[in-house]
């Protein structure tokens, strides 16, 4: 156990950094005081930092309950690389280990214990670790609890019960996405009534966000790779079958591909998530069992090639890519039969209708943000309940801006309509009122006998689906409650497009091809830094290759590229780089400056 315990030293010695980032510091002392703490951060801020550093304040063994073997596996080697005294207990560990676990914590020597939730809440284990001093519970992947999160567990929500069981001990819930819906879900679920919420920003400024109509799946997906071939990537895909088909498409074109899906045997989806946590150049294809746990830090590109089904799992996936902070790319292809597909799956879904209502909000938000014309960014984080004050400047509406059609007026049209039919009718019967439909709905409701029947006769149906579309995603259009809710307006937002005091602008129905273009690169080393380098990449593959560890583990590329450029000569000058903490500068810093010497 360390005995250092002041948080900003801890962090300087052990982790390697100057100083906390963001919320890091409000987050460590709310938590060292003995509160509780919900902390919603994206994939790549500090997240890990926030139970860490406190765990090596108080007194006792942190618990960190995580969703995922390989997950607790890359936490556990990563904080061992710190030196920091860390185990865990899961299924694919022998008795003996297991019994050396105990022995270890039993001992006072363990700062973090790594268990799942239901390890934890098996048999009589937390009574037994309720004998222990614990320091805090911290539970990673939070938005699991939540039965609208993506990644729902119900085992999670049984972690309820913990006050009850290890009363006074400070819990930290943990996670990269959660709406407000599910952050209140989560504080309900674990029984946070009186948890501090600690919210950052959701803006990811190193990930370029790219959505482009599909038309030719296959050549695009191709055009795209070809500016990625020495890089890391996920491509994400609907179903099996389709994950089997590209990967083998890919590799039959030379690239390096594996596909990865939940009807795989167990040893061959560990074989893959082992190359892939390697450090290889590959493309892994894969559905969405292909999620959490994924803590490879270079990932350089995500791409789907069929829609997600809300924001919250897109937001999600595309974190997967540049958790080192450095430029990495995403491309999202949809077509009709997307949008198509997923209706009528959520028609078909047997959930209650209340849980199907969400659901259909969240897939509308997800429509509106492939559609939009504005900054895909600022769309995306309005979803999580995060206003931007500016564009982003490097999704693809920003840096190549679509062409634009004027749509205030036919916004002005489902506007009217919707609010003079009395706001509780879906779509369909809005567009039939619009189109001069005589439908028996509209002839029984008496709506052939109002202004707007008929007034926007001239356009498709697919044009008004994509204005009522985009005014959903504008804000200035909601889904109304009840069992059966209609199209409601948002009074705020929809009064200035009514007054014509606000333009509102659709998306030209033409398609766009995404232009081709190079990879996004962190920034360019000179050519001898580059050598150096790519020299201490080789260096870690073969002490990661010794050890049985991730390369990343090691250092992070954005380590090594700093230690490149600034080229140590000394123990002392090696320490003074972000990110090389005590244990890894006593460990690797001989070997280091060996490898810069040669240089």
């Amino acid at each position: 156990m360390l005995d250092v315990r002041d948080p900003r030293e801890i962090l300087a010695r052990v982790f390697g950094f100057p100083d906390f980032r963001g919320l890091q510091s409000d987050v460590v002392a709310h938590v060292n005081a003995g509160g509780d703490a919900l902390v919603l951060m994206p994939t790549g801020g500090g997240k890990s930092v926030c139970y860490q550093v406190p765990a090596l304040c108080r007194p006792g063994t942190a618990l960190v309950i995580s969703p995922l073997i390989a997950l607790m596996d890359d936490q556990v080697a990563a904080m061992r690389e710190l030196g920091v005294a860390a185990s865990s207990l899961h299924s694919e560990m022998d008795q003996e280990t297991q019994r050396e676990v105990w022995r270890e914590l039993e001992a006072g020597r363990l700062d973090l214990l790594y268990l799942s939730p239901e390890r934890l809440l098996s048999g009589n284990l937390l009574q037994r670790l309720a004998r222990r001093s614990i320091a805090l519970v911290a539970i990673d992947e939070a938005h699991c609890v939540s039965q609208w999160g993506h990644e729902f567990r119900p085992e999670y929500r049984l972690l309820a019960c913990l006050p009850e069981h290890l009363p006074g001990v400070p819990r930290i819930a943990l996670t990269a996405t959660a709406d407000p819906r599910t952050r209140e879900d989560i504080l309900a679920s674990l029984n946070m009534p009186a948890a501090r919420v600690f919210t950052a920003s959701f803006h990811r400024p190193n990930l370029n966000v790219t959505v482009a109509p599909k038309e030719s799946e296959s050549g695009q997906l191709m055009e795209f790779l070809a500016a990625h071939k020495d890089d890391a990537g996920i491509v994400y895909v609907g179903s099996r079958a389709k994950a089997e088909r590209t990967a083998e498409r890919l590799r039959a074109k030379g690239i390096v591909a594996t596909a990865f899906h939940a009807g795989l045997a167990p040893e061959v989806k560990r074989a893959a998530l082992m190359r892939f946590r390697s450090g290889e150049a590959m493309v892994v294809v894969a559905t969405i069992a292909f999620g959490m746990g994924i803590d490879r830090p270079d990932v350089r590109f995500v791409v789907h090639l069929d829609m997600p089904n809300s924001p919250e799992s897109y937001y999600q996936q595309i974190g997967r890519a540049g958790r080192d902070g450095d430029p990495a790319e995403t491309l999202l292809l949809y077509g009709a039969e997307d949008i198509a597909r997923a209706r009528h799956f959520l028609s078909e879904s047997a959930a209650p209708e209340s849980e199907r209502q969400v659901m259909r909000a969240r897939l509308e938000a997800m429509i509106g943000l492939v559609e939009t014309v504005g900054c895909r960014t600022r769309s995306l984080l309005a979803c999580f309940g995060e206003e931007m004050g500016r564009d982003c400047g490097h999704c693809d509406n920003c840096l190549a801006p679509p062409k634009r059609i004027d749509g205030t007026v036919a916004a002005q049209k489902v506007l009217s309509a919707i609010y003079r039919t009395g706001q509780m009718f879906g779509a369909l019967h809005i567009i039939s009122v619009l189109r001069g439909q005589t439908t028996e709905a509209v002839i029984r409701h008496g709506h052939d006998k109002l202004p707007t029947f008929g007034i926007g006769v001239e356009q498709s149906a697919g044009f008004w689906r994509g204005v009522i579309r985009h005014l959903v995603s504008f804000g200035a259009l909601r889904a109304g409650s009840g069992e059966y809710p209609g199209l409601e307006l948002e009074t705020e937002r929809a009064r200035p497009i009514l007054r014509g005091e606000e333009q509102v602008f659709l998306r030209e129905d033409a398609p766009r091809r995404p232009a081709a273009r190079d990879a996004v690169r962190a920034t360019a080393l000179g050519p001898h830094d580059e050598a150096v380098f790519q020299a201490l990449r080789s260096w870690r593959a073969r002490v990661a290759a010794e050890h049985k560890l991730p390369p990343y583990v090691i250092f992070h590329d954005s380590v090594l590229r700093d230690i490149s450029g600034v080229k140590p000569a000394t123990l002392d000058e090696l320490g003074g780089i972000k990110g090389v903490g005590a244990s890894k500068l006593e460990r690797y810093g001989g070997a280091v400056l060996a490898v810069l010497a040669k240089g």
